[in-house]
């Protein structure tokens, strides 16, 4: 069985819409793509270098035409991203000249693809794709790059139809500019009871 590992930038209310650029999506009226340039450091860009390594991808559309558009020519930033297979959760798109990519359309083929042989499956960006992830109980990782600061409105890590779940922290460090770095693998159910007691 494969891991699927979400790796993602959050603000702390929890936007994850357009952290790399201020064109990078603009739906529902958003403007504040670009918000974790302030950010950028030492720290927090060897942690990213390091989870940049060869892993099959599982994207969203939206995430796949904005790392189709680019990474193709910017290999020598992310060595082995060509080479990778992509999947990519898609009702519309179909074809790609990005070599090794797979389309998917269904929470079954997830399924049958993470029951599989084969490396661990990173999901970098793709919000819708990670609230049906969620709903469905296959997120085994969380990788969070959580941003010190509020954006009030964008599309959001956690949305209504998450199942309640527990995690456990695996890893964390705070950079110098702030930024906390807080990786959790699934734990299985919530557990409840009194504080005190």
């Amino acid at each position: 069985m494969r891991k699927i590992i979400v790796l993602t930038f959050v603000t702390l209310d929890g936007v994850m819409q357009a952290p790399g650029g201020p064109k990078e999506d603009t739906s529902g009226g958003f403007k504040y793509g670009g918000w974790t340039a302030p950010y950028s450091d030492k720290v927090l860009d060897k942690a990213l270098g390091k989870e940049m390594k060869p892993a099959d991808l599982l994207l969203g559309r939206k995430t796949f035409e904005i790392f189709e558009s680019y990474w193709p020519k910017h290999e020598h930033i992310w060595p082995g991203i060509n080479d990778v297979t992509k999947y990519v959760m898609s009702r519309t798109k179909r074809k790609s000249d990005w070599k090794n990519t797979v389309f998917m359309k269904s929470v079954a083929e997830i399924k049958k693809l993470k029951n599989s042989k084969g490396s661990d499956i990173q999901v970098w960006g793709s919000s819708n794709l990670i609230q049906t992830l969620l709903k469905n109980d296959l997120v085994d990782e969380l990788r969070l790059k959580i941003f010190p600061l509020t954006l009030g409105k964008g599309k959001k890590l956690f949305e209504n139809g998450t199942i309640p779940a527990a995690f456990t922290l695996t890893e964390s460090v705070g950079t110098p500019s702030g930024v906390i770095i807080a990786n959790y693998i699934r734990a299985g159910k919530v557990k409840t009871g009194t504080v005190g007691e």
